[in-house]
């Protein structure tokens, strides 16, 4: 944890136990005008989440059951726990999975996302840009 994280603070009785869970250097700004909204998303066994989309500002999340498969755009996907957190940039960056990495049990997720004024939570990518796309993913784990 970096020194500007830690204050010094006076508790009236026990203090409360805190934790950097994740960081984000040079994080980008938040559309001008932007709505944070906190969700929270739970995952049925083996849901692939959903369909490939963007954000229209950063999104911060914190996995606090289960795992998720989780892959933005240009990144190899990978796996994030229980207690582990993600973010991306929002914009142009499509997120690809976002889906529960596990066949026989719940996963659930909080993100908060600072939204463009007017603009969707999520916004749908078409199979023609994916495929219009397919050289900015990071390569796929083979298959076996």
């Amino acid at each position: 944890m970096s020194h500007e994280h830690v204050h010094e603070l006076e508790y009236a009785g026990a203090p409360p136990k805190i934790e950097v869970v994740a960081t984000v250097p040079g994080a980008p700004p938040a559309p001008q005008g932007a709505e944070a909204m906190t969700i929270l998303i739970t995952l049925p066994p083996g849901s692939p989440g959903a369909p490939p989309h963007r954000h229209s500002g950063p999104a911060y999340g914190y996995v606090v059951k289960g795992e998720i498969m989780f892959e933005l755009e240009g990144e190899p996907e990978r796996v994030v726990k229980a207690g582990e957190a993600f973010w991306e940039p929002g914009g142009d960056v499509i997120h690809y999975q976002d889906g529960n990495n596990l066949a026989d049990a719940e996963s659930a997720f909080v993100v908060t996302m600072f939204c463009a004024p007017g603009a969707p939570m999520l916004t749908p990518v078409s199979a023609e840009e994916l495929e219009a796309r397919k050289d900015r993913r990071a390569p796929r784990p083979p298959q076996g």
